[in-house]
């Protein structure tokens, strides 16, 4: 995330600048050709070179754009003890910084949430008049794709599955399957889609799942899943373990 490196100013923000700073610094001291470019010759040179791409790329962003002649300043006024601001200031500006980004990433997290919203109803309400495709009253939809004739697990039973989990726009989020590896976990230990959906299926079965944020990750998300996601998972139900009594 863009803003991760300013969760903590005393902690993981002051960490980056510092490298920056070490970076940068080693870049002045790096011998320059003809045209003002930094040539690189030493492996302490490579060092601060590969520092200052690095932290480059992480601050060139939308919401932090910096003006690098201005850094670089700053970074010799603080080796001639020359600062034009007082601890006390630098924290007010890293602070009124810090509050700014996460007041727009809340904006972002919400508006990607109501638009998710709105194009999942949208989804959902087309899917379910789709031939084979069956909705609960909670509002899971599914398809049965291969009917099993093994035993059905109940919530409290262990399952070993076969997954492949997309988004609406056929982004793969998840894929048991292509990492060529099934897993196994308690059935009351997902999200409740899941929770449910299973309970409908037999050993040996593969359905469709299309899961309404509601039974998925809700607003919050989660990593690759947005806010409000819809989501969609071919199971293949190899076995069930039922709880030890």
């Amino acid at each position: 995330m863009k803003i991760t490196i300013l969760l903590n100013l005393k902690g993981i923000f002051m960490k980056i600048i510092n490298f920056l700073v070490i970076g940068l610094v080693f870049m002045g001291l790096a011998c320059t050709d003809m045209n003002g470019q930094v040539e690189i010759k030493t492996k302490q040179d490579s060092l601060a070179y590969a520092i200052g791409l690095q932290w480059g790329k992480n601050l060139k962003t939308d919401d932090l754009i910096l003006n690098t002649t201005v850094i670089k300043q700053g970074i010799e006024d603080s080796f001639k003890d020359a600062p034009k601001f007082t601890d006390e200031q630098i924290q007010t500006i890293l602070t009124s910084l810090q509050q700014e980004l996460q007041d727009k990433r809340m904006k972002q997290q919400q508006e990607a949430a109501t638009g998710n919203l709105k194009k999942g109803e949208v989804f959902l309400e087309q899917n379910k008049t789709k031939e084979g495709v069956k909705a609960t009253p909670s509002g899971l939809q599914y398809k049965v794709l291969k009917e099993g004739t093994g035993k059905s697990p109940v919530s409290t039973d262990k399952v070993k599955v076969h997954y492949h989990g997309t988004l609406i726009d056929g982004k793969v989020f998840d894929s048991s399957v292509q990492r060529g590896e099934p897993i196994t976990f308690p059935l009351n230990g997902v999200i409740p889609g899941w929770t449910e959906g299973l309970q409908l299926m037999k050993e040996g079965g593969k359905y469709r799942f299309f899961i309404p944020a509601g039974l998925a990750y809700g607003a919050q998300g989660s990593g690759a899943i947005g806010p409000n996601e819809v989501l969609i998972f071919d199971v293949d139900l190899i076995e069930v373990n039922p709880a030890a009594k």
